[in-house]
């Protein structure tokens, strides 16, 4: 296995050692033409963000529910606050199936 924190690794611009394929090696350049929209691509820096605002109420509203009950079954057998939890989530996924949540994938 390679040594990572030694100088003169593939990462400081080094000859790629055993195992490592030298194609990893790509130039700023190439990295900027990979793909329109990437990450990596400067003019679309903000492409990776996908979603409406109604879509990241619901997905909170569903992460929330599942934080509730999870704390309700931990702390205690608080079963009532365990089903506001499941009534949190439900109301999260209602929300995200009536908003059509999965046409956010652009």
């Amino acid at each position: 296995m390679a040594n990572q924190v030694e100088p003169g690794t593939v990462a400081d611009g080094g000859t790629p050692e055993s195992g490592q394929l030298a194609s990893s090696q790509g130039s700023a350049g190439d990295i900027a033409a990979a793909a329109p929209g990437t990450l990596r691509d400067p003019g679309h820096a903000s492409a990776a963000f996908h979603g409406r605002p109604v879509s990241w109420v619901a997905v909170s509203l569903i992460m929330a529910g599942f934080a509730v009950g999870g704390l309700a079954l931990v702390l205690g057998p608080a079963w009532a606050v365990f089903w506001v939890g499941v009534g949190i989530v439900v109301i999260g996924g209602l929300l995200a199936l009536t908003t059509d949540i999965f046409e956010d994938w652009y």
